[in-house]
């Protein structure tokens, strides 16, 4: 997590219960509003994919699951 999610979680620790909740849903609406269905990916993310993708990561649509483990 980062530096300043975890400021923000503490920070948000610090409300009282109505105002955590209300915090919640602001960031959760500003989170779905950013990416509706969540397909986006953070730079850390991507770097991710892109490393496995790079080392002989196969797609599962080029798997003959049918001949798996015969």
């Amino acid at each position: 997590m980062s530096e300043i999610a975890m400021e923000a979680a503490r920070l948000m620790d610090m409300l009282p219960d109505d105002d955590k909740t209300f915090a919640y849903e602001f960031i959760k609406k500003l989170v779905m509003a950013w990416d509706p269905d969540f397909t986006k990916t953070t730079p850390d993310e991507a770097e991710r994919i892109a490393q496995a993708e790079k080392s002989g990561f196969i797609d599962d649509e080029d798997i003959d699951w049918e001949k798996i483990g015969k």
